[in-house]
Parts: structure tokens; sequence; C-alpha cells
């Protein structure tokens, strides 16, 4: 298995406007490669303007919010490319990418993109379980229709242990926000079995 890095990745198309999303990098050598699943507007932008920032945010909420839908996060021009990057006040750092080849698929491309800058933002303070059970439900409540709900509600348990002895108000945030939209999904599929 590769190692993947936990990013949130702005891509923007020809006329700059940017998309946010959380993409976990894939390493490859000293490069990196972005696999959106399609349909994606990170691919539509990556073939009109071949760049790309990943930022290692430093408020969960942006992870959280984006797979919830609250993807309007601040961004900066990015320094090295054509692009934008998430806002300083959201990010310890950041690599600027570039696309150098695309591996095309149905349903995933992979885009190689080798590192033009990396720009530490601000120092790292380190390790928090309640950020790291955010990231993990995040990701999670992206597989909803993919897992049986007893999975779900089984790592939801034990990923709460962590919110409720570590985290704090930001991290409180956006764990509420996910388990809304696991809450959302199992009324969903609840009423269309009852239907």
């Amino acid at each position: 298995m590769a190692f993947i890095l936990e990013t949130v990745v702005v891509t923007t198309d020809a006329a700059g406007v940017p998309h946010i999303a959380p993409y976990g990098l894939i390493a490859d050598g000293d490069a990196w490669v972005l696999a959106p699943f399609r349909p994606s507007p990170a691919i539509a932008n990556l073939s009109e303007n071949p760049f790309a920032v990943a930022s290692s945010p430093r408020d969960v909420r942006v992870i959280a919010g984006c797979v919830t839908g609250r993807r309007d996060w601040p961004t900066e021009p990015a320094d090295h490319v054509p692009g934008r990057r998430l806002s300083s006040e959201y990010a310890h750092a950041h690599l600027e990418l570039a696309v150098d080849g695309v591996v095309e698929d149905a349903q995933r491309p992979r885009f190689r993109c080798r590192v033009v800058e990396t720009v530490a933002v601000t120092a790292w303070p380190g390790y928090n379980r309640a950020q790291n059970a955010v990231l993990e439900a995040a990701i999670l409540s992206t597989r909803l229709s993919m897992l049986p709900p007893e999975k779900v509600a089984t790592e939801i348990a034990y990923l709460s242990i962590a919110i409720e002895k570590t985290a704090g108000p930001a991290e409180r945030e956006a764990w509420g926000w996910i388990i809304d939209r696991i809450e959302a999904h199992n009324s969903r599929t609840h009423n269309n079995a009852a239907g």
C-alpha cells in the first residue's frame, strides 16, 4: 500500500474559479498522485489548468465542511503556480503542484504531480486525537452507501471516544456536521426502505 497524505486541494478552472475538496494524495517517489473519482470538478479543472495546491489544514472544519456541503472556505493566490490555495488562516503548509502526466481511467483518472514549491505557513503543533477522529469520520461519511449501517455505527461509537476526551470547540462543531450527514443518510435509507 502507498503512503497517502490527507489534504485539502484547490484546483481552478481556466477563469480562475476555485474548487476546494479533501483528497488523499498518493506518494509516488518525489511526486504525488491526485486521483479524483468521476464526476468531479477537479478533473475538469486540471484539464483546463494543470496545477493544484494541496494544503495541510489547521482546522478540521475545512475537511468536515467540504464533505458536508460547506465548501466556501477562503482562498488566496498561489505563490508559484497559476491557481489558488487555502487561506493561510486555515493552513499549516501547502504543496504547489504541477501535473506532469495523466493516466486516464473511466472511474478515477490519476494525475501525477511534481512539487513546484513547499510552503510552511505556521508551525505544526502536533497530533490531536479528536482531529484524527473527525478526519476518519469525514472519510467514513463519504462511504455510507458502500458500508453496512452496523459498521458505520461501530466506527462512529469508537471515534466518539476521542471527541469526548480531547475535542475543542472546532472539533465538536466539525463532528456535529458529520453526525448530521450520517443521520440524514440513515433517515433517507430508512424512509426509502419503508416506502
